[in-house]
Formats: C-alpha cells, structure tokens, sequence
C-alpha cells in the first residue's frame, strides 16, 4: 500500500507541469509495467484529481491561477526572451491592444523604449508601464478592479475594449490543446481575448513552453485564429503543423 501511495504521489508530480503525459512515458519514467500506471490512474481518476485520456492522463484543471506577482515569477527566464523577441515586433507608433497576463506585462516592459505607440489594456501593470511616457496614449479598461490579476475584465471593461480596433493584439494564454485550442483560467480574460481576436488586425500570442498540453477552464478560440505565436522552444510537430498557417517565431 506504502509502494502505491508512493508511485501515485510520483504520478501527481510528473502531472502538475499541466501537461497530458502517456501511459508509457509515466511506466517508462517510473520503471513499472504499463499495466500498472493504468491501475494507478484509475484509482487517481475516482479521486477526482485527474483525467484519463486515450492513451495517457492529465490533471483536472485549477478554477484559477494564483496571483499576479506569483505568477511572474514562473518560468520567467522563458516569459523574458519571448517577451524580448516579441518586442522587436512591434514599430514605433503601433496601436496595441495588450492584455493582463504575464507574459504580455514582461512585453510592455521591453517597449518602454517605443515612441508614441497607442496602448489599449485591462492590465494596471502594462498601465503603469506604457502610459505617460514617450508621447504614448493610453487607454485602461475600467470597471470591478480583480485585485489577483490587477485587472479589469468584468461587463464594463469588456464593452469598453470592444471598441477599439487595434493594429496588433498581444494575448497571454492558459493553455494550449490540439483539440481544444487555447483556453484560459480567468472567464473575464478569457471574454476579453475572445473581443480581442474579433477586433484586431493580427493577433501575436506569447505563449512559453509549459502552455502547450497544458489545460484551462474556458476556451477563448481556435488555434487557426493565432497570425503570430512567440514561443521559447521549437514546437513538437503536431503543434508546428497546428500552426503551420502563422508566423511562428522561437526566442
């Protein structure tokens, strides 16, 4: 019992990544039978802590993500060079439509040296970062303050972002499925992408290795939907095919 207590613990770990992992990868991994991670995913699956899928399993997806100031601290090296790769993207006197994630906070963090750029946002954080300086205009999303997030993305600031038309739209993402496409923790946010890719002219999505596999709570669009994909490491070849139609640039 101490044996599968252990093994099952193990499981859990290899899962957190957010990841779908095979049945053969965890048996290889853990030098067992396949049989026997079967047997051990069925029993975590009655616990209601993870999925099976054919072939493999995932861990049940978490209502939210946690703070933002923890939330930049995560994979951070990877959120810095996509950030700094996507920036180059970007000309001066761009109109932007930026969203709350981190990834997109690390992007307006390398444009502090653009000039007269015009910045839509929901995020306090790109707020505080692009407005008032290099003849910049800014425009910030009110509405009910998500103090989590330092965001708003509630009824309010998404009839107000639904009214611009930006060159470019710069989105964060949860998670990224072939099957499922891009999907997102915050339903607000995820609303708020959702205009975004309606509204824009082309759509960059920034997006660090950990996200591809990776499950959400609610699904803001179709991978077909993405022009630009920065991403830290090459893609696998179903995603590379995924996203065969955009621009796909590794930092």
């Amino acid at each position: 019992m101490e044996k599968r207590s252990h093994r099952q613990r193990e499981i859990m770990t290899r899962l957190r990544s957010g990841r779908s992992l095979s049945v053969t990868a965890l048996a290889t991994d853990l030098d067992v039978s396949d049989e026997t991670i079967r047997r051990e995913l069925r029993a975590l699956e009655e616990q209601g802590v993870i999925i099976r899928e054919h072939g493999g399993a995932r861990m049940v997806a978490p209502v939210h993500e946690g703070p933002l100031h923890q939330r930049m601290e995560e994979n951070a090296d990877a959120k810095l060079s996509i950030a700094r790769a996507a920036a180059e993207l970007v000309p001066d006197g761009a109109i932007l439509f930026i969203d709350s994630g981190t990834t997109s906070c690390f992007i307006a963090r390398e444009l502090l040296e653009r000039r007269s750029l015009t910045v839509i946002t929901n995020s306090m954080r790109v707020a505080g970062d692009l407005g008032g300086i290099n003849n910049n205009r800014l425009f910030l999303a009110g509405g009910q303050m998500d103090y989590d997030y330092r965001a708003f993305s509630d009824h309010v600031a998404q009839d107000y972002v639904r009214g611009f038309t930006p060159h470019l739209a710069i989105l964060s993402v949860g998670g990224i499925s072939l099957e499922r496409g891009l999907m997102d923790f915050h339903p607000g946010e995820a609303a708020m992408s959702r205009i975004a890719y309606a509204t824009a002219k082309q759509v960059l999505l920034c997006a660090d290795a950990s996200k591809f596999g990776r499950y959400a709570l609610v699904q803001t669009a179709t991978l077909d939907e993405v022009d630009i994909l920065v991403t830290d490491q090459p893609l696998e070849d179903d995603y590379a095919r995924a996203f065969a139609h955009a621009k796909v640039v590794i930092a």
